[in-house]
């Protein structure tokens, strides 16, 4: 159906129509039809005094656990989840069971991209099982439609094993995408490594194994050539490590959860499993760095680290709790608890432009004649996020009961929309 989009302000910085409030008309065939002052009929508007429309969000980590693990989450409640959260495209992570280490695995996930509201982009395993012994068919993958590749939330450990998928990889320019930790300093680790974990009695994470594998990957990647990104990098040394190889040319990028620019360590004082996340809580000299990452632009993207689990991993003692948190939905809430409405601005093309570039998307644009890929929220608006309108099959998000600030209104793409 035809939507009127009455009087939103406009959050695109590559367009000459930022910051500006204009009607905007979408057709029947999904087409921005009009964009001005005049108001156009239409079967269905959409007004507040707050909207604002943005192009549509694009997440660079997220887990939809399908196949194997359909219990935490599947494709069909990932896509929902991810709508609601305003997020029309998604970067999956290859950690189901089994692995997506094959094209047939990633022509599963493609499957109906083309009408989906929410388009997934499948990112292939590099090593077999993400193990890190043995190399899966890349090019095979690519050829099907990986967007990239990774290892998901296990960290290339092996050096010969990285450093030849960086070579492979030079084929077609493809990104290879690293978790940077050193599984064995962080062996059996639960929280952060620093005073809280002391005083807890908790195995903590340095922060230590985080910088170890950056500086390694680093060194090999200005060794081999290539183009790599860092995930979920949570801690100062680890911003400084970037800036540098930023500053030296290496072709290196990175991105933070949302969840370490808000939370620090002593969230976990309480033994909420909620909170128990890889990476870790840090602190604040940390979150401090994180931030100033993003004002330099050593800081590329804000993932939502989108990572179900059923309440049989979550509700146990916090040290046999998995790791992880739903993030889709209230990734937009989740900034807005800490930073007011122009502070977000300048960070909206860390979801929107930003995670497309990195991965050779085309960014989509708000002009007359294109495809209506857009994100429809107000800032302002308030929510309660209770479980009958939790689109995910989890629940692991200390956020669920509260009132929450900056309400996605609608999504659309592909000539389908979803309105909250």
């Amino acid at each position: 159906m035809s939507i009127l989009i009455k009087s939103a302000q406009i959050i695109d910085s590559l367009s000459p129509l930022h910051l500006k409030k204009k009607n905007i008309l979408i057709s029947e065939r999904g087409l921005i039809k009009y964009i001005g002052n005049e108001q156009p009929d239409a079967k269905k508007t959409v007004s507040g005094k707050n909207l604002k429309v943005s192009p549509g969000w694009f997440d660079l980590r997220a887990n939809f656990n399908d196949p194997g693990l359909e219990f935490k989450e599947d494709l069909q409640s990932g896509r929902q989840t991810a709508a609601a959260g305003g997020f029309t495209g998604v970067a999956l992570l290859p950690n189901t069971e089994p692995v997506i280490q094959s094209k047939n695995d990633i022509r599963y996930l493609t499957a109906g991209n083309d009408s989906a509201l929410t388009q997934i982009y499948p990112l292939g395993a590099v090593t077999k099982s993400c193990k890190g012994e043995e190399l899966t068919d890349i090019l095979d993958m690519h050829a099907a439609g990986a967007i990239a590749f990774t290892d998901g939330e296990k960290s290339i450990w092996h050096t010969d094993i990285f450093l030849k998928t960086l070579l492979y990889l030079h084929k077609f320019n493809g990104l290879l995408i690293n978790k940077p930790e050193d599984k064995y300093l962080n062996a059996f680790g639960t929280m952060n490594e620093g005073k809280v974990n002391t005083i807890l009695g908790m195995k903590g994470m340095p922060k230590l194994a985080e910088a170890i594998m950056i500086k390694r990957d680093l060194q090999i990647l200005e060794y081999a050539g290539g183009r790599l990104h860092f995930s979920n990098i949570s801690a100062a040394e680890s911003v400084k490590l970037i800036r540098q190889a930023k500053k030296s040319g290496l072709k290196v990028t990175c991105d933070v959860a949302a969840y370490s620019l808000i939370w620090e360590d002593k969230m976990v004082s309480d033994y909420d499993t909620c909170y128990k996340l890889n990476p870790p809580l840090r602190e604040q000299p940390d979150i401090r760095a994180l931030e100033k990452g993003f004002a330099d632009g050593t800081i590329d993207a804000i993932t939502t680290s989108h990572s179900p689990q059923d309440k049989e991993s979550k509700r146990l003692e916090f040290d046999h709790a998995e790791f992880g948190i739903t993030g889709l939905q209230t990734f937009f809430s989740l900034l807005r608890s800490k930073y007011n409405w122009k502070q977000i601005i300048p960070l909206m093309d860390k979801f929107t432009a930003n995670p497309r570039t990195i991965l050779g998307l085309d960014s989509p644009g708000i002009a007359e004649g294109l495809k209506a890929n857009l994100t429809i929220f107000d800032p302002e608006a308030e929510w309660i996020f209770t479980d009958e309108i939790n689109f995910s099959k989890s629940d692991n998000s200390p956020l669920h009961g509260n009132k929450l600030k900056g309400k996605i209104i609608g999504t659309l793409n592909n000539g389908r929309s979803f309105f909250n």
